[in-house]
């Protein structure tokens, strides 16, 4: 099954890490130096947010 969300990525000013946060899942953020490791960190970030959360509705 393949979802699909809305990632929001923001610069932190006081570190300059990239910070990611799903829409369509309150409280699953990370965090990267760059835009690879981000894509990379928010996969496993929405996976664990997912398996821990198996009543959370999904779009389609």
């Amino acid at each position: 099954m393949t979802f699909q969300f809305t990632i929001v990525v923001e610069r932190d000013p006081d570190s300059g890490w990239l910070v990611g946060e799903v829409a369509e899942l309150p409280g699953c953020y990370t965090q990267a130096e760059n835009m690879v490791d981000l894509e990379s960190n928010m996969r496993e970030a929405i996976h664990l947010y997912l398996e821990m959360s198996p009543d959370v509705q999904t779009f389609p």
